[in-house]
């Protein structure tokens, strides 16, 4: 949702969580939006508070869904090959299909007025139907348009049709069941879209920009003004002396028309395009987009805001963000470094065309370090507005991402695998190491003595590097898509997966990767920041798609005791010696949501604790007559309506929530303590409060 108070520079004040599927159209009715997409859904949004739009209700089917328009308790849906659906929206949260009729054509977009619906039926034209009643609209009439009728507008007794490559057609339809053409102007392009305001009409003209035909008489329109777009005009609505044209991967244009004889562009909003990398530092998270950098604000992972967006004419690859400065593996444009010291107004500082091809970056200090191609950059970045290479090392295979650790660069090189140069003389690095891997080594990630590959086609490889001449793999774990990059958070490895979204495997113990948690992303994922329980994934034409991630925490345990601790700290676990037979894997699962909680208040600390045995991954209880300790601090804020004097461990049991019976609290210090016997899920819960009236019985 834009606010367009300035024309010039539109600005995001809200958007919703990623849809299902691109958007192919969307009708305002009252406090809602309707929207249809690529998946065949009609998806109803609450739009009061524009700030924070949400989707409430939803009606899918096969097709992609084209057109739609909304009268009273009705949206009217052009569902392509399944012709026009009449859907009841009088309860938003479940709009039902009341009627249909299934055109011969494909039904891209339509019109209403009175008891008609004028439906732009493709190669089969415009379609005229009955809609006076929902549950069985009947086609009265038809006139099939030379070309293929895309966009339709109504006004009395005519009809326009932006009839594709045979430009605007003007139908007569006072007799809806004889429709005939009675003019016509062959614009230069291809009339996707058509806006009637006045004697006007308005035609997005796909390449042939925006243009606008004087239709005062029908008979003989005539062209009066015309605007050239970046991109090509599928769109346009009008209001007041300005054009809002969608300009397909150049976003929205706003053409100022006052004076037709000066007709030009006033403003624009240009939406991140296909999103390849995401970088975050502090409340805001950087896209990299195809065709520029976008910046938001994430201090709200459900509701991050689109704060600025930068258009750059480059193929942008990889992104960091140090200080005031994005640097950006920009392809074949080399380093592009953008001045972010103002959200609001990036803009580029300098640019290091490198010979290669700059596909990944990393900053250490002064330095920026490109996976270029061809082999590793070495770039001086003390001065932003001078970078100057110091040092380059040719890699045999194709350099696509880098990693920095000391003196040493870890660079994923392709069908090579991972090279290790030596960089402590940054003017002549050198080769110390390598390992092969199977794959393609897209992307590298470092922590302490291991380095993990994300390798195309052999998935995510772990390596020992304490010894950097000779890096051994130790390690694999195979994950459902293409392993395209790597983040490492805690005791986590997050894998972009393309077309397998978001996989999370566990790396306690390096040697013995697994896989725990998988979250499928609409678009292809391509890289991922990690922050506080959320993933920003690069999702390409999805954007930026938040997801919030299992809040895990796993320890080993021996039969002479040990301990785990939450996070956050707020909660510990103590096994004293004994409590089990064998070393175990014991996980630490910290629940989003409270569940379950019938007549009872949750705090917010439900955690499920589980455990298995190291050598061979079976259930571990504890041993007969153990126990262990647990203590849970809370807050005032976390308590909420809760009675702190009631607030007690529970244990679920199956099908309630049972009291530990040695759960004990210390309101003085905010602390529950208590004694299991046992794992599973537990929670922290009590009483709400309640107000008591006395009852009175009055006796005549």
């Amino acid at each position: 949702m834009l606010d367009l108070s300035h024309l010039a520079r539109p600005n995001v004040v809200g958007q919703t969580a990623v849809l299902a599927a691109p958007i192919n159209d969307l009708a305002v009715n009252g406090n809602y939006a309707f929207v249809v997409d690529d998946k065949g859904g009609l998806r109803v949004i609450d739009i009061v508070n524009p700030a924070a739009p949400v989707e409430i209700g939803s009606y899918d089917r096969l097709n992609a869904a084209w057109g739609v328009v909304v009268s009273d308790d009705y949206a009217y849906v052009a569902y392509g090959w399944e012709g026009l659906r009449v859907i009841d929206v009088s309860e938003p949260t479940v709009p039902a299909e009341v009627g249909f009729y299934d055109t011969p054509g494909f039904a891209r977009s339509l019109a209403l007025d009175g008891d008609y619906a004028y439906v732009a039926d493709g190669g089969s034209g415009l379609r005229i139907i009955n809609v006076s009643n929902s549950a069985a609209p009947a086609q009265v009439g038809f006139f099939d348009t030379p070309g293929s009728a895309y966009g339709i507008a109504v006004d009395g007794d005519y009809a326009y049709v932006a009839d594709g490559d045979s430009g605007l057609r003007i139908i007569n339809i006072a007799d809806p069941a004889k429709p005939t053409e009675v003019g016509l102007y062959d614009t230069h392009g291809s009339a996707y879209d058509v806006a009637l305001v006045g004697n006007y009409a308005y035609i997005a003209d796909g390449t042939g920009g925006l243009c606008i035909v004087d239709v005062a008489d029908p008979t003989k329109p005539v062209r009066i003004a015309w605007c050239d777009t970046p991109g090509s005009a599928l769109r346009v609505a009008v209001a007041g002396s300005y054009a809002y044209v969608a300009d397909q991967t150049y976003g929205l244009r706003i053409i100022d028309f006052a004076n037709p004889a000066l007709i030009h562009a006033i403003g624009f909003f240009n939406p991140p395009g296909s999103v390849k990398e995401v970088a975050l530092s502090g409340d805001y998270a950087y896209l990299l987009a195809t065709n520029g950098l976008g910046i938001m604000n994430a201090s709200s992972p459900g509701n991050p805001i689109l704060v600025s967006f930068y258009d750059m004419p480059v193929t942008a690859k990889d992104i960091v963000t140090a200080g005031d400065y994005t640097y950006v593996a920009a392809g074949d444009r080399g380093l592009v470094i953008v001045n972010i010291t103002d959200k609001a107004y990036p803009r580029i500082a300098s640019v290091y065309n490198t010979p290669g091809d700059a596909s990944g970056v990393a900053v250490s200090g002064s330095y920026v370090y490109i996976a270029d191609g061809t082999g590793l950059r070495i770039i001086n970045v003390g001065n932003p507005r001078a970078p100057a290479e110091v040092g380059f090392y040719h890699t045999p295979g194709y350099a696509h991402h880098v990693a920095v650790s000391g003196s040493y660069a870890y660079v994923a090189d392709g069908a090579t695998g991972l090279r290790v140069i030596d960089v402590a003389n940054r003017a002549a690095p050198m080769e110390v190491g390598f390992c092969d891997t199977p794959g393609f080594a897209n992307d590298v990630a470092l922590a302490g003595d291991y380095a993990y590959v994300a390798d195309e086609g052999g998935s995510l490889r772990i390596l020992d590097i304490s010894n950097p001449a000779t890096p051994t793999e130790i390690s694999s774990c195979s994950t459902t898509g293409f392993d395209m990059g790597v983040t490492l958070a805690g005791q986590f490895a997050y894998v972009t997966d393309m077309w397998g979204g978001l996989a999370m495997v566990n790396i306690l113990k390096p040697w013995k990767p697994m896989e725990i948690a998988y979250r499928q992303t609409p678009g292809y994922s391509y890289g991922a920041a990690i922050v506080q329980g959320y993933a920003y994934v690069a999702d390409s034409a999805a954007g930026m798609t938040v997801l919030r991630i299992p809040r895990y925490v796993l320890s080993t345990i021996v039969p002479q005791g040990g301990s785990l601790a939450s996070a956050d700290a707020g909660t510990q676990f103590v096994f004293p010696a004994g409590t089990f037979t064998a070393t175990i894997d014991l996980t630490y699962d910290h629940l989003w949501t409270d569940q379950n909680t019938a007549s009872l208040a949750g705090i917010g600390r439900t955690f499920d604790l589980t455990a298995v045995y190291s050598d061979t991954g079976q259930v571990a209880p504890l041993a007969p007559g153990h126990t262990f300790t647990a203590t849970l601090h809370y807050t005032d804020a976390e308590r909420g309506g809760a009675i702190e004097s009631t607030l007690a461990l529970y244990s679920w049991d199956g099908s309630a929530w049972v009291r530990e019976p040695t759960s004990v609290l210390d309101a003085g210090t905010n602390t529950i303590t208590a004694a299991p016997n046992h794992l599973g899920l537990f929670a922290v819960l009590g009483n709400t409060l309640r107000l008591t009236l006395p009852v009175v019985v009055k006796r005549n």
